[in-house]
């Protein structure tokens, strides 16, 4: 069979192809349909992990496949996003500019059909979400190198708002700018995260250069953008948005540096079978009170992910709340009876959301 003819044959397969895309559309607007009759979230996270979970499963298996199985994630979030899209606008709300890690991010989770909605603050993203002028935001809430995100802990302490969802991205860190020559740069523009997960770098390589805090990477590399002895500690995607080079290429400290984002929305998830619930409390000042929190999860059987004390807003000085992750649902028995136990123990207990756990 020669070329043409082969090419042919692709066509006709693309033709099918945009059938059944056309019939998925018009299958899932029934399905909106009845979750508009029924008064369900047209947004159903669950439903969304299954789906992919199935589908990168389905091709994992098939001993006759071709098609690389780590690609049908990607295709079909697009797939699910663009169905979504014809029947309802969703509108997210991110940390921007565009070409921020935040953005990047947003975009795994929703594809490229949603309306995206930039903020220039977390507390930005937040009062978008609260006000409706988006469904859901996408904030950064904890780094590998780093820790907890503060803007987002407090945002979550102090909003009625919740976690309905996470990832977890690789964040490859890049210093960007207009000229190639480090000994030019005076200034290393970046969002505080960003300076602070380069900082040995910045330290063997730029050590008389100012660094600059930025509300993001991508407004620091806007920043650069204007000044000619400047670079800014940015994501290759913002350099391209903003005609900057790529100087140097995975600075950042540790090579397994990732952050974990955090879906928000007017409700959390629905179980799944597989889930997180994120709670922070505070204990009374006496001795042996958080032992006795910790007691209570270790009764119950929760395993506990993640726990880091902050100071709380507004309170008195030296006065801390804990976040902490367990696994579960707060409708899974083991933490449904622990909740209450929490509120006996402790002096402030809040639930900031259940959701599915990041593949």
């Amino acid at each position: 069979m020669g070329l043409q003819d082969l090419r042919l044959r692709i066509d006709a397969i693309d033709d099918r192809l945009l059938e059944l895309l056309d019939e998925r559309a018009r299958v899932v607007a029934d399905a909106f349909a009845e979750k508009r009759r029924t008064g369900l979230p047209l947004h159903d996270p669950r439903r969304e992990q299954q789906v992919l979970a199935r589908v990168e499963r389905l091709q994992t298996e098939r001993p006759e496949a071709v098609f690389p199985a780590r690609a049908v994630r990607p295709v079909f979030r697009e797939i699910l996003s663009a169905c979504l899209s014809v029947h309802a606008d969703l509108e997210v709300a991110f940390l921007g500019p565009p070409g921020t890690h935040s953005h990047a991010a947003a975009q795994m989770v929703f594809g490229l059909a949603a309306r995206y909605v930039s903020a220039a603050t977390i507390p930005a993203v937040f009062d978008a979400v609260t006000r409706g002028s988006a469904e859901v935001g996408v904030v950064p809430i904890e780094n590998s190198t780093e820790g907890g995100v503060g803007y987002t802990l407090d945002s979550l302490l102090e909003s009625a708002l919740m976690i309905r969802g996470e990832l977890v991205l690789d964040i490859t860190q890049s210093l960007v700018g207009q000229n190639e020559d480090l000994a030019v740069i005076e200034r290393v523009y970046s969002h505080p995260q960003g300076l602070a997960q380069c900082r040995q770098w910045l330290a063997r390589n730029l050590p008389t250069a100012q660094l600059v805090a930025s509300t993001s990477t991508s407004n620091a590399a806007r920043e650069a953008a204007n000044d000619p002895a400047g670079a800014a500690i940015a994501a290759r995607l913002a350099a391209e948005i903003h005609g900057l080079r790529v100087l140097r290429e995975g600075i950042q400290d540790r090579m397994d540096n990732s952050t974990r984002f955090v879906v928000i929305g007017k409700e959390d998830a629905v179980p799944t079978g597989d889930d997180k619930t994120t709670i922070v409390f505070s204990t009374p000042h006496e001795q042996g009170a958080l032992k006795r929190v910790l007691e209570v999860l270790h009764s119950e059987g929760l395993n506990m992910t993640r726990i880091e004390s902050r100071p709380r807003p507004g309170a008195q000085r030296w006065q801390y709340v804990f976040f902490t992750d367990v696994v579960g649902h707060r409708s899974d028995p083991p933490v449904a009876r622990a909740l209450p136990r929490l509120q006996e123990t402790c002096a402030f207990v809040k639930v900031l959301g259940s959701y599915p756990r990041a593949p």
